[in-house]
């Protein structure tokens, strides 16, 4: 017979999987919405924000407050996220190039493949930080270009989720529709950990 803890942690359990179900139905609404270009900004940045209050453990309801992330997020969102688009795009294109070429461009393929897991690393910090710190919008991509280079262990943590997220959705096409939503929410949640952290080390050294 089940015990009333794990009753409680399966009833958990599903409800985090609903809601990452509900943030990816909405990321993909709402990036349609927008005719994919002028959508996938808003949207992430939208998603983003809902995860962070999420994790804050947060009661809200996610249809008004996804309307009202994107709304005011769209032209900041647009510039945060279309040239991370536009440059994974551009990545992952050069790098089936490369390997259609075979050995004969295995360096320019592999300096390909490392720039692309050096951008995807980049942007696991950056929208986090986009909805957590307030800074002017072109201070974002520097800082998160700092924590990716200065926080390895972490770096690579977040990699391997996301990796691990990428092979099970290869595997099991139909988890897509809870793959974007758990990114965002793993994502975000691992990050204000982190950010946490390093605001607690800065305040031990009297860094402001």
């Amino acid at each position: 017979m089940t015990s009333p803890a794990w009753s409680i942690r399966l009833y958990d359990a599903a409800d985090e999987v609903l809601w990452a179900a509900k943030l990816t139905a909405l990321w993909a609404l709402f990036t349609l919405a927008g005719g994919v270009f002028l959508g996938i900004g808003p949207a992430t940045v939208a998603a983003y924000t809902l995860a962070r209050r999420h994790s804050f453990g947060e009661s809200f309801p996610a249809w008004p407050a996804f309307i009202a992330g994107y709304r005011r997020e769209f032209g900041r969102g647009c510039v945060l996220v279309l040239p991370v688009a536009a440059a994974t795009v551009l990545l992952i294109t050069n790098y089936f190039y490369f390997a259609a070429l075979g050995s004969a461009a295995t360096v320019p393929r592999l300096a390909t493949l490392a720039a692309l897991i050096t951008l995807a690393l980049i942007a696991a910090y950056l929208l986090p930080m986009a909805v957590h710190y307030d800074l002017p919008t072109r201070a974002y991509l520097r800082k998160a270009a700092l924590f990716a280079l200065t926080r390895p262990a972490a770096s690579v943590l977040l990699l391997f989720v996301l990796t691990a997220i990428g092979f099970v959705v290869a595997t099991y096409p139909f988890l897509v529709i809870v793959a974007v939503g758990g990114w965002v929410q793993l994502d975000t949640w691992l990050c204000l950990r982190l950010f946490a952290e390093n605001e607690a080390r800065r305040e031990a050294k009297g860094v402001t």
